[in-house]
């Protein structure tokens, strides 16, 4: 089944403006005077953000959302939020389990600000919740579904069935963050009536579900895999087997492309590129795929682009920089191609000792002058942020 979104749902702010670059070096504000830190000094505790799809940023800049955890393998927690200018921190939610590490609670911020949704296993069944952030109020939103990433100036995040075990969840459900409301966007079945041979080898005859929706900034479009369980454990590699990436056009009810292949991608401000492990970037009116030039190659890449669509920030462990596998970097390039900068390295062989670890995962605030990933150096993960020399008062 496939749908058109409302007006309503299909409303967003239009995103910050970010820190101009002057002349014709982007790079210039993140080559020198960079200043790095973890955004707590409180020992003891892992403080990881969700993920690269998603800014622990408020909108507004005035917050960071983040998950903590006292646990050594970091999977059963808290959501917190912390004021920049004051340190203060509150706990909007206590006792969060998560799948793992890697992507903790998939907390995001929504509502332009106003709400924080994320999702916690709860008596053996998984929830989606959303938190009013100025009375700290909970409200369940979906049971039996998981979340995807949507946008923080959005009222509707995408949500799935569990990848192991879908249950009655095989499709791509659109839920509405003040309503409630989930519609089906795109169901499951309609990816193999649109690409049948690709699901016929991939996949066979197995039961199909759609996993892991990204949304896009102006929420017309999503990209996902499929996913089919593997009969294993969900805290485990083989609890499904995921493939492909789809775009879809919510706007217009069609699908727009098939990849074989997913690696980290990510949306561009622009709504229409995605931007792609490898130095790639995917036109996804048509799958159309170029490479940005003259780069090294970055292992581990996770990439996302700055919101005034002239930078990319990314990951890598440093064996090809001087270093090791298990040192890591961040790095900020020029979206045009030619020149990079490591802004910051890091030993990332310790941290949160759950069976999928959370990686650097680096991710931009809306005015572009932050870069928060996280650092896995010790026995604890820290949230840490970079910010430009040009951008600090």
């Amino acid at each position: 089944m496939t749908m058109r979104l409302g007006l309503a749902l299909l409303a967003v702010m239009a995103p910050a403006v970010a820190m101009g670059a002057s002349g014709s070096d982007p790079l210039a504000p993140w080559r020198d005077g960079v200043r790095v830190a973890p955004i707590s000094g409180e020992a003891g505790r892992h403080a990881i953000h969700a993920y690269f799809n998603a800014a622990p940023e408020s909108p507004d800049g005035r917050a960071v959302l983040f998950y903590a955890s006292v646990a050594p393998d970091g999977q059963t927690g808290e959501i917190r939020i912390r004021e920049r200018a004051t340190g203060r921190e509150r706990v909007i939610a206590s006792n969060v389990t998560t799948e793992d590490a890697h992507r903790v609670a998939c907390q995001q911020w929504a509502s332009r600000g106003r709400k924080v949704v994320f999702h916690d296993l709860r008596g053996g069944e998984w929830l989606v919740v959303a938190v009013d952030v100025a009375r700290v109020q909970e409200r369940v939103l979906a049971r039996g579904w998981q979340l995807g990433w949507g946008q923080a100036n959005g009222d509707v995040v995408p949500i799935y069935g569990p990848h192991w075990n879908p249950g009655d969840h095989r499709d791509l459900g659109l839920l509405g963050v003040e309503t409630g409301e989930i519609r089906v966007a795109v169901a499951a079945d309609s990816v193999k009536s649109a690409y049948p041979q690709w699901v016929a080898e991939r996949f066979g005859e197995k039961p199909l579900s759609v996993f892991f929706p990204v949304i896009s900034p102006d929420l017309h479009r999503v990209f996902f895999k499929m996913a089919t369980p593997g009969g294993g454990d969900f805290r485990s590699s083989k609890a499904s087997i995921r493939l492909g990436l789809v775009c879809y056009d919510l706007g217009e009810g069609r699908f727009r492309f098939l990849r074989e292949s997913w690696g980290h991608p990510a949306w561009h401000p622009d709504s229409r590129t995605i931007i792609e492990k490898g130095h790639l970037l995917i036109d996804s009116d048509d799958g159309a795929v170029r490479r940005i030039p003259e780069l090294p190659g970055f292992h581990g890449d996770h990439p996302t682009v700055s919101p005034d669509g002239r930078l990319f920030a990314t990951d890598t462990t440093l064996e090809s920089f001087g270093g090791t596998e298990k040192e890591w970097g961040v790095v900020v390039g020029d979206l045009r191609g030619h020149g990079h900068v490591i802004v910051h390295r890091f030993d990332n062989a310790g941290g949160a000792r759950s069976w999928r670890r959370s990686h650097p995962h680096p991710v931009w605030s809306a005015d572009g002058r932050r870069i928060y990933f996280n650092v896995s150096g010790g026995p604890w993960t820290q949230l840490h942020v970079a910010e430009a020399a040009t951008g600090r008062p």
